[in-house]
């Protein structure tokens, strides 16, 4: 993969929006006041004011009275849909908390009420600015059908964008984390089509998450918008996670922190680097009855070919590495290393790993020269925090707990 450079808000600075909005807009916003038997009713502002347009889809709508309070606002945006908002503890201010769509016409009405109950009504319109095109979320994971919606503790979320992006914080602002438990975690961009979320530290086990990719009517690039919102959630299952050294030749299976199980093991030769197991911590990624493994990089006929029909197998990075059954060295697992570079493990091991297996559990490999490259599948905790950061626009930060 290419690599890329990847508050709650008071009164002032919704204050300084509406002037901002005011200004942008080339005059004052509506102020709408009313008389009633010679006094005066509520006054109420709208920004952006009345009749605007290419207005841009990220800007906050605000509604404010003076002398009264507000009782209702809507924003309607016709099949758009309408514009969600918070009301003040006040009554005095209403702002738009959502985005709104390209090329919409919006109505703003208002209903406020003065210090003598009189109630007024007051309306604006304004239009956003029209987009080129839509860009939207191609794949998300973990996801129902490839990984299950129970997964491990080392499980990233990775979203890939259907078009590239390049306005990564107006991205990053609206992919929203929430979970049971608080987690510290960060975005990272591996490129401009696709940015992963991992914490800081593994999920605590039995957590609930949520994402909200909140992308309908952002900004992604010049021009172009997201198309929808999204909704996702999913479980942390319990924490199991595994060990081996190429040196002992054992992987060593953990469960809340108990060791439930030993498999004898036999990783790659060595000799050519391809033939290494890589050592770092890898993530279950797949796990599959049956797989054909070739030999990579060479041909039918040529020295070294082989095709292997393999059973009970669990992928552990793209580079071709699996744990999976391997009753052919069986006399080797637990003295010696003997694979083109797999995890064997003997038959009744490998029905019991993959059957106990969730996809995100960490794996995790030491003692082999050849490091797992954080590109490799699913490499995500290869890096450090602060590498991992590096390639965060808006850093670190906490969960929404729920």
């Amino acid at each position: 993969m290419e690599r890329g450079a990847y508050g709650t808000a008071g009164l002032l600075a919704v204050a300084l929006l509406a002037a901002c909005s005011a200004c942008s807009a080339g005059g004052a916003e509506k102020d709408t006041t009313a008389m009633a038997g010679g006094a005066r009713t509520a006054s109420v502002a709208f920004s952006p004011r009345d009749k605007s347009v290419n207005v841009p889809t990220d800007q906050t709508v605000v509604v404010s009275a003076t002398g009264g309070k507000l009782t209702g606002v809507r924003v309607d945006g016709g099949k758009a849909g309408k514009l969600p908002g918070v009301l003040s503890s006040d009554g005095t201010r209403w702002r738009s908390t959502a985005t709104a769509r390209p090329g919409t016409a919006y109505t703003v009405t208002a209903v406020s009420v003065d210090p003598s109950g009189k109630r007024s009504e007051a309306t604006s319109t304004f239009t956003t600015v029209k987009g080129k095109g839509t860009f939207d979320i191609a794949t998300i994971t973990p996801n129902k059908d490839d990984t299950g919606l129970t997964v491990g503790v080392g499980m990233p979320i990775m979203i890939t964008f259907d078009k590239p992006v390049t306005d990564r914080v107006a991205i990053e602002r609206n992919l929203v984390v929430r979970s049971s438990k608080p987690v510290e975690g960060a975005w990272h961009w591996f490129d401009s089509s696709h940015v992963d979320f991992r914490p800081q530290e593994y999920w605590p086990a039995h957590t609930k998450v949520r994402l909200e990719a909140k992308l309908a009517g952002v900004q992604g690039a010049p021009g172009l918008y997201g198309k929808r919102d999204v909704k996702l959630d999913f479980k942390i299952g319990r924490s199991q996670i595994t060990k081996g050294s190429t040196d002992e030749h054992v992987l060593y299976v953990r469960r809340d922190g108990k060791r439930i199980r030993a498999m004898p093991m036999s990783a790659g030769q060595g000799g050519s680097w391809k033939y290494y197991t890589t050592s770092g911590i890898h993530l279950a990624m797949s796990r599959e009855p049956v797989t054909v493994m070739t030999s990579p990089g060479i041909g039918p006929g040529q020295s070294g070919y082989y095709q292997l029909t393999v059973y009970n197998t669990v992928r552990i990075s793209n580079s071709g590495e699996y744990v999976h059954s391997a009753p052919w060295s069986v006399g080797s697992q637990g003295n010696s290393n003997v694979s083109h570079g797999c995890v064997n493990v003997s038959p009744e091991n490998a029905a019991w790993f993959i059957k106990n297996t969730l996809i995100g559990d960490p794996i995790i490999i030491t003692g082999s020269p050849r490091k797992l490259e954080p590109t490799n599948g699913w490499g995500h905790w290869q890096e450090k925090w602060h590498e991992w950061l590096k390639w965060s626009t808006l850093k670190a930060g906490p969960t929404i707990t729920f």
